[in-house]
């Protein structure tokens, strides 16, 4: 059976950014995660059996006070800890969203997906 577990609108201030006063002042991002798990047929109601999303929240969090020049190294970082953390995943969406970037006019999120 075909089970997916998302987290959606996980809201940090980080200091990512290529300019160094993106690494200084810092802005606020998003992190949106799909999981697909490879089988879920746990009678016996144990976290085990499937992945436990507070680990994903702290892959996430841990990541995103890595400071990174890119967002695509962010993101990228995220992807390979879940997938070295959590041997049950079948595949993968991590999206990364900066809200309001400085590019000289008006923009409402810059936003970085992966897949694996």
């Amino acid at each position: 059976m075909k089970t997916t577990i998302a987290l959606q609108g996980l809201h940090f201030h980080a200091f990512h950014g290529y300019y160094p006063e993106e690494r200084k002042m810092g802005n606020d991002f998003v992190v949106n995660i799909e999981l697909t798990v490879k089988s879920f047929d746990s009678a016996d109601d144990n976290i085990d059996d499937t992945i436990n999303y507070e680990e994903v929240y702290n892959i996430c969090q841990k990541q995103m006070n890595n400071t990174q020049k890119l967002l695509e190294t962010v993101v990228l970082n995220i992807c390979n800890e879940i997938k070295s953390t959590f041997s049950g995943i079948a595949q993968g969406i991590v999206t990364l969203e900066k809200l309001g970037p400085q590019l000289g006019g008006r923009a409402d999120k810059a936003i970085v997906t992966m897949e694996f």
